[in-house]
């Protein structure tokens, strides 16, 4: 039996072995699921400093022009609110209908011209990238021959020329005036100009951007399908696979638990006919010498000695030969077995089994027979080695749809841990999977452990 077993846990490893090394050989998603990774962060990656640089141009614009552009036409306004307080000045100089010197107001022109002077200082700065240098000198070149004129004709005013300070007005001061009025006019159109193109850019910027968005997103979406509908269709052939696998193992499974079955059911046989039949041979021999043996030969009882010897030796192999195979589970059924079997394991290990049928017994094939009863064994033997009960309750029911066996032990209880699992779980889970059953280790109430085995009617026969 260990020989056996041991067979089993290496050809088992083996397959183990050969399953995982050619389910290894099959393509994996792994490559093709990190390349759309990579995509799609690379693409994540590309589109956010592709909206960082639109934002950045964005924000040039709205404040290298809008906010430039306001404030350079506020200063705009600024000197053409001066120009027409100049222009008020000379008219009311000119017209003489206020009761003052010329001179009188030399001193409106000069907090005018501080004023003019300091607007159009910041308006140089402010002024739009596009205005070219021709534009800037003309203004400043304008301003300073009118205030150039404007000093001469305050100084003929202070030597009493009021008629000619008057002629330099009409039609001179005023003509230049009217002309940087102009001039500024024109600026203040160029800005607005100039505001309504930032403002055509932004929209064409917003509408840029929402159009990659929108293309980004439905890009994002197709990888996001792309790469789900991937893993769906490899999720698909790993399941395939390993469903493949699986049936590879159950067939296998099959085909050693047959193989052990066959083997021990030789062994049986074996020690059954041949070696019983020769020690019966050799018991009966013994017997015809012991029986013609002189009353007075010393060896009389050497002879009966070995005549026990032998028979004790028959009854281990008879022994041995049942637990191996017990040869009514061919001839009465699994239910006689069973009988046999606990009796025996009651009497050789010294433990009290509490047996219990119920139902309306029916008759189950030789092939679940020997899964039920091999189940039955195993069960025991974990109680006899490690429950440390001195006590097991063993249920068969008959039950209408299904056979129902419960072994039950109140000892220490069993420790499923899946990194240590004996190769007799193992078996038993096997069993049942070939017989279609399920089976159960539950903690007992009082403690220990209940395996259950619950079997549908149609596959016992």
């Amino acid at each position: 039996m260990e020989c056996f077993s041991f067979l089993s846990r290496a050809v088992a490893a083996l397959y183990s072995h050969d399953v995982s090394r050619t389910f290894l050989k099959g393509r994996t998603p792994t490559r093709g699921l990190l390349l759309a990774l990579v995509i799609t962060l690379c693409s994540v990656v590309v589109y956010s400093w592709y909206i960082r640089l639109q934002i950045a141009h964005l924000r040039q614009v709205q404040s290298d022009l809008v906010d430039r552009n306001r404030k350079d036409s506020l200063q705009l306004l600024r000197i053409q609110n001066n120009l027409n307080g100049v222009a008020l000045a000379m008219r009311d100089m000119v017209e003489g209908d206020e009761p003052y010197p010329m001179t009188a107001w030399e001193g409106q022109f000069r907090r005018l011209r501080t004023d003019l002077e300091d607007a159009m200082k910041l308006e140089d700065q402010l002024a739009v990238a596009h205005r070219t240098v021709e534009q800037r000198q003309y203004l400043a070149n304008s301003v300073e021959q009118f205030w150039t004129e404007t000093d001469k004709m305050f100084q003929l005013a202070a030597g009493g020329k009021t008629k000619e300070a008057a002629a330099m007005i009409r039609p001179g001061l005023e003509t230049r005036q009217a002309a940087i009025s102009n001039a500024v006019a024109r600026l203040l159109v160029e800005n607005n100009q100039s505001e309504e193109q930032a403002a055509i850019q932004i929209e064409e910027v917003y509408s840029r951007v929402e159009r990659q968005v929108y293309l980004f997103l439905a890009a994002t979406l197709t990888a996001i399908l792309v790469t789900g509908l991937m893993l769906t269709y490899s999720n698909r052939q790993l399941f395939r696979r390993l469903e493949e696998l699986s049936e590879q193992r159950s067939d296998l499974a099959q085909k050693l638990i047959a193989t052990q079955e066959s083997t021990l059911q030789y062994i049986s046989r074996e020690l059954h006919d041949e070696f019983g039949q020769i020690l019966t041979a050799v018991g009966s021999l013994l017997s015809r010498v012991e029986k013609k043996a002189p009353p007075e030969a010393s060896w009389d009882r050497d002879l009966k000695e070995v005549r026990e010897i032998v028979q004790s030796t028959l009854e281990n192999v008879r022994s041995l030969s049942q637990s191996l195979h017990p040869v009514m589970l061919d001839e009465a059924g699994v239910e006689r077995a069973l009988d046999w079997y606990l009796s025996t394991v009651e009497r050789q290990n010294g433990i009290a089994i509490h047996y219990e049928k119920s139902g309306e017994s029916r008759p189950i094939g030789n092939g679940a027979g020997i899964h039920i009863y091999r189940i039955t064994q195993e069960a025991l033997n974990n109680v006899v080695r490690h429950s440390k009960a001195a006590e097991a309750f063993v249920r068969l029911r008959f039950r209408p749809k299904d056979l129902l066996l419960e072994v039950e032990d109140h000892g220490v209880g069993l420790q499923l841990d899946e990194t240590k699992r004996g190769i007799g779980l193992v078996a038993m889970r096997e069993r049942a999977e070939l017989l279609g059953a399920s089976i159960q280790w539950i903690p007992a109430p009082s403690g220990g452990t209940i395996v259950r085995l619950e079997i549908p009617q149609e596959q016992l026969d």
